[in-house]
């Protein structure tokens, strides 16, 4: 069949209006929306796999609880909350360790029927109750209670009224010493003759020296019942106990510990004093270290310098050591260490005048001497006649008489002999020995009568 080509033309034309007609009925017309009307087909996002937070909220469970943060970390605000300035919510405190939990709790310290609260300095007044009744000046006891447990360390000074350098270094050590940061307790009493301290004076007011009295006794002298009051309200309350004196009667001492080293608590002590000199020595019958010890509570006596006069440089070592022994004793922390190794003399002695006259040292504290070394000369002023003393034995001078004029059998140099402790002479017996002894011979002299069991300048 042959078509007219006029005729095909308009089919032609007919079927394509037909068909753009149908596509417009399909298609939106977007012109006919307002412009902001118009919506954009959003990014395909790539396929995650669902978190568990998102399938408890598409299974209805409630809303998502946020995973707790690894020990240790912070939770850290979202990205898009710290751009638009929102305050991220707040993080949950975190439990109380359990170390705050078990921190021991510290007591209050009890004294002379005081409390200190631990942390805390308190003044406490100790009177023997001796005195007159209304002039009984007391003794002033200065404690310092650590905020955390451990030692109780007393410091005595002026058990001799005229020993001064030993209230000067517990004043320092003291006030020095802060409670916060302590641990355990520090109690000072830098002067417990207090007569003697105001008179200038060695000894009590009934001229009994204190320092051969003790423990004491609640019912015996003067002396024995102020002794007796001291070390049963103050010493039995201490846990390590360092006795400060010097010299005596015109002698100046070097910076040194007094110690029985056989008992090994008190060696143990003498450790924590750095570069001290130590010596061993049982200490007189009656002294507050002796019977302290024979309580079992360790103690030394350090010696330094001379009576009526301030040293120091002396007190300065003094301070010092004692700081140092804190520290050892885990009350304070370490502040510095030792140079020098501390020497230890197993065996001391006096050398003592022959003859009379004026003293001329050659020698000074803490020299090393040879064995006949002239360390002094006494001079009579009368007749120019010259004694030289010397040296018996090699050694150190650990104390010495000042210049002065002296009288025949004066000790006027201790020499100290690093010795091995089992080549360590025997200590003499003390008084408590000796009275119960029987009947003993009369010792064989000596070659150097120096060699006194009692030695006169200490303590």
């Amino acid at each position: 069949m042959i078509l007219d080509p006029t005729r095909a033309m308009q089919a032609g034309l007919l079927l394509a209006c037909l068909s753009m007609g149908a596509l417009a009925t399909e298609a939106p017309n977007n012109d006919a929306l307002p412009p902001d009307a118009v919506e954009t087909a959003p990014a395909v996002a790539p396929l995650t796999t669902p978190t568990p937070e998102q399938t408890t909220v598409e299974a209805g469970a409630g809303p998502p609880s946020k995973p707790a943060p690894e020990p240790g970390s912070e939770p850290q605000p979202h990205a898009h909350e710290a751009a638009q300035g929102v305050d991220p919510a707040p993080a949950p405190q975190a439990p109380p360790q359990a170390a705050d939990a078990a921190a021991p709790i510290v007591p209050p310290f009890d004294l002379l029927g005081r409390q200190v609260p631990p942390g805390d300095r308190a003044t406490l007044p100790w009177s023997s109750g001796q005195n007159s009744s209304g002039l009984d000046n007391p003794a002033q006891v200065l404690v310092a209670h650590g905020s955390r447990p451990g030692k109780v360390l007393c410091v005595m000074g002026a058990i001799h009224g005229d020993e001064i350098n030993g209230v000067e270094i517990a004043r320092r050590v003291f006030y020095r010493t802060d409670p916060k940061q302590l641990a355990g307790t520090l109690v000072v009493v830098p002067i417990v003759n207090l007569y003697g301290f105001e008179q200038g004076y060695r000894y009590l007011s009934d001229r009994r020296d204190l320092n051969r009295y003790f423990p004491g006794r609640a019912r015996g002298s003067s002396a024995s019942r102020i002794a007796h009051s001291f070390f049963n309200k103050i010493v039995r309350h201490c846990n390590a106990l360092v006795d400060l004196h010097t010299g005596s009667f015109h002698r100046t001492n070097l910076p040194q510990l007094r110690a029985d080293l056989r008992d090994p608590s008190v060696a143990h002590l003498t450790q924590g004093f750095g570069a001290t000199a130590v010596v061993n020595d049982v200490g007189p019958a009656g002294s507050l270290r002796h019977a302290a010890s024979h309580v079992g509570i360790p103690a030394v006596t350090l010696e330094i310098g001379e009576p009526m006069r301030l040293h120091l440089n002396e007190i300065r070592h003094g301070a010092k050591a004692l700081r140092s022994l804190m520290a050892f004793l885990g009350m304070a922390p370490e502040a510095w260490r030792w140079d020098e190794p501390q020497p230890k003399y197993h065996d001391s002695f006096w050398v003592r005048t022959t003859r009379g006259g004026i003293l001329l040292a050659e020698v000074g504290l803490g020299d090393t001497v040879n064995a006949g070394q002239v360390l002094g000369v006494v001079t009579d002023p009368i007749n120019n006649r010259r004694n030289e003393i010397t040296a018996p034995q090699a050694g150190r001078v650990l104390g010495m008489a000042v210049n002065q004029v002296t009288r025949p059998g004066y000790a006027v140099f201790r020499i100290g002999v690093e010795t091995l402790p089992q080549d360590a002479p025997l200590p003499p017996p003390t008084i408590e020995q000796t009275a119960d002894m029987t009947e003993s011979p009369a010792p064989a002299p000596s070659v150097e009568e120096s060699r006194a069991p009692e030695p006169p300048a200490s303590e």
